[in-house]
This record gives C-alpha cells, sequence and structure tokens, in this order.
C-alpha cells in the first residue's frame, strides 16, 4: 500500500452562509490523502497503474469553484467524486478543508473540516 498527498492546494472561493461570503469569498487550504496498491507502478513506472494526481487536482479545483453554504459539503463533494471516479483502485481516502479567516468576530486562523472513508 501506498500513499499519495496532495498538501496544501490553496484556492480561492465564495462559500458560506452569511450573505458577505458570497461576494468577498475567502482562501481555502485544501489536504487530499488516498491510500491505494500502487506497488505495480512504483516498478514500472507506468501512469497507468496508479491515481495521476493531475486528476485529483482537477476534481478539487472544479468542485471549489460551486459555491455551497457549507464547507462540509464542499469537503463530501469532493470527496465524494473522487471515490467515484476511482473506485477501484482506492483503499481509504481523505480530505481536510480549511476555510482561513473566518469570520466568528475573534482571533482564529481557520476553521476546518476532515472526512475520511475506508474500504
Amino acid at each position: 500500500m501506498g500513499r499519495i498527498i496532495l498538501e496544501n492546494i490553496k484556492l480561492f472561493g465564495y462559500h458560506g452562509c452569511m450573505p458577505e461570503e458570497k461576494y468577498i469569498g475567502a482562501n481555502y487550504i485544501i489536504n487530499i490523502e488516498i491510500e491505494l496498491d500502487f506497488y505495480n507502478a512504483s516498478i514500472t513506472d507506468d501512469l497507468s497503474k496508479t491515481i495521476n494526481y493531475v486528476h485529483l487536482y482537477s476534481i478539487v479545483k472544479k468542485e471549489m469553484s460551486i459555491n455551497s453554504k457549507l464547507i462540509e459539503n464542499v469537503a463530501q463533494r469532493i470527496i465524494q467524486k473522487i471515490n467515484n471516479k476511482f473506485n477501484d483502485l482506492i483503499k481509504y481516502s481523505k480530505i481536510k478543508l480549511c476555510k482561513e479567516n473566518p469570520p466568528l468576530h475573534s482571533n482564529v486562523d481557520r476553521v476546518c473540516v476532515v472526512l475520511e472513508y475506508f474500504k
């Protein structure tokens, strides 16, 4: 088993329940972790025997461009799309999605949600 990890994907989005969040937007940091058996890819140097991380990134970017009230919803959509697309390969998947400087009227760097799926 091995893991593909995309760390600190930085994207801008318009997610939130407050009206101003739909216009101002916020910065987000996303981490994706996928566990799979990529032994064959590692010995054959064949991209078709693993998950191309470019495809993972494109799923994240596309789903982040769709506005949602809750970051929980965004995280669920991202991980579900990844799991559906690569269902035969994935043994475990995890997403951590963080909103930078959330509007909490307090000094909070970020608020995050984490979803994990085990097969």
